[in-house]
């Protein structure tokens, strides 16, 4: 018998960084949204310790089995299905995705609270995302109102039928970003007063604005990213347009797919908001 468990991958637009001594009250707030696609992680019985992966290498995996103080006989698979280090928190996706299928698998009785939590510690140790666990907990688009691991920071979940459109010029080091003192207070300075605003009013057309504001004021776009959101943000059907955080990634949204279709950009991927969240297989 086998569990499998599947983490949407989820986009930042904007952000604070928020730290603190207790581990677990480490993270930011801020504001993003969940993806139709993200990492399936399945565990079965095995003879011993089996791990596939079939992006990157085993770094997360092997923080949870740290963590959880494991070296039991299971075969462990994660299908990651969105591109890694380029801001679509793979890496969370994969923690809480292990976490809870480990919990599913040997009937551990833990909570799902307590699952995001392990996954936040191994986030935390690995100078990863620090709001992405929590918020693949929410659906659709997700307020991150105050910081830390679930059941410590807290989120808001708004539905919306809407496409989405995004391309990856690839990797950025996200720990080399959140840990630079520098970098650490512009992103708070202004990502605070977005968040402000955003809270008082919580809609796609904010959403989309502060972004893009959030990504000009810090001055995090590259050039090719910048080059693709600006032709986005001039085309009549988009809603707009903003760079992922943390990656060298472009992300749209639409009302209608058929908006990101006509542009023929190459390397473009078309996905709907993820209204759903976590899913048990």
């Amino acid at each position: 018998m086998s569990n499998s468990v599947f983490v949407p991958g989820h986009i930042t637009g904007f952000f604070t960084i928020e730290n603190h001594e207790i581990s677990l009250k480490n993270g930011s707030c801020g504001a993003g949204f969940l993806l139709t696609k993200g990492v399936r992680t399945t565990v079965e019985p095995a003879d011993k310790l089996i791990i596939n992966v079939n992006q990157g290498d085993s770094t997360v995996i092997d923080e949870v089995l740290s963590i959880m103080e494991m070296d039991n006989r299971f075969k462990i698979t994660q299908d990651i299905q969105l591109p890694i280090g380029a801001g679509f928190g793979t890496s969370a996706a994969s923690a809480l995705s292990l976490v809870l299928a480990l919990n599913d698998f040997l009937d551990l009785g833990y909570s799902r609270e307590l699952c995001g939590q392990i996954a936040h510690m191994a986030e935390v140790n690995l100078g990863a995302g620090l709001g992405d666990v929590i918020a693949q907990t929410g659906h659709g688009m997700v307020l991150r109102t105050d910081s830390g691991a679930p059941g410590i920071g807290e989120v808001k979940s708004f539905e919306h039928d809407i496409s989405i459109a995004w391309k990856t010029f690839g990797e950025i080091d996200t720990a080399s970003i959140i840990q630079d003192p520098h970098h650490k207070e512009v992103i708070s300075d202004v990502g605070l007063k977005y968040l402000e605003f955003f809270e008082e009013k919580s809609t796609i057309k904010n959403f989309l604005d502060f972004s893009y504001n959030f990504a000009c004021e810090t001055d995090l776009m590259s050039g090719e990213v910048k080059e693709l959101v600006d032709y986005l943000n001039c085309q009549d059907n988009i809603l707009g347009s903003s760079m992922a955080m943390l990656g060298n990634t472009v992300f749209a949204f639409a009302y209608d797919e058929n908006a990101f279709k006509t542009l023929n950009i190459r390397g473009l991927h078309i996905d709907k908001l993820n209204n759903v969240g976590i899913v048990h297989d």
